[in-house]
């Protein structure tokens, strides 16, 4: 491989987690899936668990870690010695858990209990895989619904009132407010969980069947919920999560951020997401996988949410940057017309993904090739190209914020 090349193709990874879509993922990487596979995401990065290769079948992460100041630039290396951020690209099918993440002090503290308590990495009652924090920035590429904090006082009263089955919680909130809700219902025994929720699903899934209920309301998710986690009878408590959250509808180039203590699922649609480089997830309901309640209350952050959805801030006339408060990623939205062109330069490691179109790369002084969409590359501390669209093309670019400063 020839070092003094500082942009290179990159293969991303696959995930096939069972709530992925069969058709969204391989079209747009013009994979055969003939089999019906489920595939969830596509990986974009250094992660450890599922690094990108670059050509000539390298790892992207052992490459970086090679030459860290002179690849992912002295700022990126410095402060985080290793690419920070992990891109993807989901398909949700099926609604994933609710789900919670711990800010970076609390991570390195956990973390370094649960190895002093031996448990292992891969142990299923393991909770932090690592010592990272994990803020998260999504962008749909389609409709996309999720949930997304707890909703404002007065909402979240309303509803409780609205549905007689949640009637009980009414002054369980006006005692103790939102941490008291929520632990009421998450030590609740399980006997009691069925004993409250199956009259709820009893009356809404007649609707849900009938095609009776919409997106917009939160019988519909309840409902569904229920139908793909209610197994051996027992009831899925995540399910009174959907009535207490925030259920937001994002469209196509709408974003939204979750930062640490902030719990939300995602409930359907394709979106790209960038996130710290973590695999820490406390979960609260609506899977399968391990939930630990003590750990999952010590991390919640107990307040109304008011969501803000992002726009994006147009910068220099091709390119829509999401801010958001991590240190660890930015993404931008690049659009060029047929025959237009505009020149880049990397200031940390940056990634890149074409979503619509096609365009050549012109490394100054090296590579040329070409991206169509589905196709990513990276980009290394210092490296300058030339973006030239051969069609109508829309990118996504991965990067460091800081590091540009």
């Amino acid at each position: 491989m020839e070092k003094e090349r500082k942009v290179f193709k990159l293969q991303g990874r696959v995930q096939h987690y069972a709530w992925g879509g069969a058709d969204y993922l391989p079209g747009l990487l013009s994979v055969d899936n003939r089999e019906h596979k489920p595939f969830a995401e596509y990986w974009m990065g250094a992660h450890e668990n599922g690094p990108s290769m670059l050509e000539g079948a390298t790892a992207l992460n052992e490459y970086l870690r090679e030459q860290p100041v002179e690849r992912l630039g002295p700022y990126t290396a410095e402060r985080f010695g290793r690419l920070p951020y992990l891109l993807k690209i989901l398909d949700v099918k099926d609604m994933l858990s609710i789900q919670v993440h711990p800010s970076k002090k609390s991570a390195e503290l956990e973390f370094a209990a649960e190895n002093k308590r031996g448990i292992s990495l891969n142990a299923p009652d393991r909770n932090y895989k690592d010592d990272n924090h994990k803020p998260e920035l999504m962008a749909a590429l389609s409709e996309f619904w999720l949930l997304h904090g707890f909703k404002p006082e007065e909402e979240l009263i309303q509803i409780l009132a609205a549905t007689p089955e949640l009637n009980f919680l009414m002054p369980v909130f006006s005692i103790g407010g939102y941490q008291l809700l929520y632990k009421t219902v998450m030590e609740l025994p399980q006997p009691e969980v069925e004993e409250v929720l199956q009259p709820l699903l009893d009356r809404i899934l007649p609707l849900y069947h009938n095609g009776d209920l919409v997106r917009s309301e939160e019988h519909f998710w309840a409902a569904r919920a229920a139908l793909t986690y209610n197994q051996g009878g027992r009831t899925d408590r995540g399910i009174f999560s959907i009535y207490f959250f925030n259920l937001v509808d994002l469209q196509p180039g709408e974003a939204i951020f979750q930062d640490a203590g902030l719990p939300h699922a995602y409930l359907e649609g394709q979106n790209v997401e960038i996130m710290a480089n973590s695999d820490n997830v406390l979960r609260g309901g609506l899977t399968p996988k391990y939930v630990d309640v003590p750990e999952l209350m010590k991390h919640i952050r107990f307040e109304a949410t008011n969501p803000r959805i992002l726009a994006g801030d147009r910068a220099a006339g091709h390119i829509t940057v999401y801010g958001t408060p991590a240190p660890d990623f930015e993404l931008s939205r690049i659009s060029l017309l047929a025959g237009e062109a505009v020149t880049v330069k990397a200031h940390s490691a940056e990634v890149y993904i074409v979503m619509e179109g096609r365009l050549g790369v012109i490394e100054e002084g090296g590579a040329a090739f070409s991206r169509r969409s589905g196709e990513c590359w990276v980009a290394l501390y210092n490296g300058k190209f030339e973006l030239r669209a051969t069609a109508d093309t829309v990118l996504y670019r991965a990067a460091v914020p800081a590091a540009r400063g």
